[in-house]
């Protein structure tokens, strides 16, 4: 299991993350332009949909759900208390509800919502498989589930550093997922910040799939039924011995400074292919932030210090 994919990582990564997610991390990876090409595959097309976001996070995604459907019928379900305090405090969500929970045990009844989004919460699922079980639950005969999550790099590098810090599916298995759950009609988008150049692989995958109006209910998974799964609902109420707490803060950061590596990469690829965002409109284009200017500064001075000493030692 990846470092912060276990659910009591996941929650203290996100504690401390939560302060600067909104500002630094997300216009990295998650842009406007990317949210609003996948939810163009989730059928959000009516404003009676009763939808829910799982794996809510700050609300960015939500904002973005929040267009197309009234917030009053948006339902957002999250681990963290830090992260949805920030999405409770967005103007535009206020009339939607917030719930917490696990998005491998959904705390809603069967065929509840006419649709399911899960943007960017796969990466901390133990049981991926049972995540969109749980998805295909919930959601109505006829309904739509969309989840977007990334794929699995192809350079062995990034490949290490990713898949060291969380879940990274490959992208056959996004597929593998859907169809084992059950969903008919699956489709799919890639989605790729503009600093990201595709090879082997793409950044990331918006896919998408119906349940059928025939479908049979299918059981609710019982606590115990994947020994990958630690609930969510109450992650402090794990015993924490005193092995069990240097091994979380161990793993938490290990798993972040696996992940913060990527925003260097990302940070300087905005100014190197800037460019490639000529062709959007404004409103879809994005550009550097202050804190994300003062990350970059602090990295240039920190690489010619780096080359002032080593050019001493020579």
């Amino acid at each position: 299991m990846q470092l912060v994919q276990h659910k009591k990582e996941a929650y203290w990564f996100y504690y401390f993350l939560s302060n600067f997610y909104d500002n630094l991390v997300n216009p990295l990876f998650w842009t406007v332009r990317m949210r609003e090409e996948s939810l163009d595959i989730g059928k959000l097309d009516d404003p009676n949909l009763k939808v829910i976001d799982v794996g809510s996070g700050t609300g960015f995604t939500t904002q973005g759900i929040v267009k197309r459907v009234p917030a009053h019928n948006v339902f957002c379900v999250d681990q963290s208390h830090q992260q949805m305090a920030k999405a409770k405090a967005k103007p535009d969500l206020q009339d939607c509800t917030f719930r917490i929970g696990d998005a491998e045990n959904i705390p809603y009844p069967d065929d509840t919502f006419d649709r399911y989004v899960s943007a960017g919460s796969i990466e901390y699922w133990p049981d991926p498989q049972r995540g969109v079980d749980e998805a295909f639950r919930v959601v109505k005969p006829g309904g739509t589930a969309l989840l977007i999550g990334p794929i699995e790099p192809g350079n062995p590098v990034g490949r290490f550093f990713a898949t060291t810090w969380m879940l990274f599916p490959p992208e056959k298995d996004y597929f593998k997922f859907y169809e084992e759950a059950g969903f008919e009609n699956i489709r799919y988008v890639y989605v790729d910040p503009h600093w990201f150049t595709p090879g082997k692989t793409h950044f990331g995958i918006a896919i998408a799939g119906d349940k059928p109006m025939d479908a049979k209910p299918k059981p609710k998974p019982a606590p115990g039924d994947s020994v990958a799964v630690v609930s969510a609902l109450k992650p402090q109420d794990e015993e924490m011995t005193v092995a069990r707490t240097a091994l979380m803060i161990g793993r938490v950061a290990l798993g972040s400074l696996a992940g913060f590596i990527f925003i260097p990469i990302a940070l300087v690829g905005y100014l190197v292919h800037g460019d490639r965002q000529k062709h959007l409109p404004p409103e879809m284009r994005e550009t550097l932030n202050t804190e994300q200017k003062t990350v970059l500064g602090a990295l240039a001075v920190g690489v010619v210090a780096l080359a002032w000493w080593l050019g001493k030692k020579r």
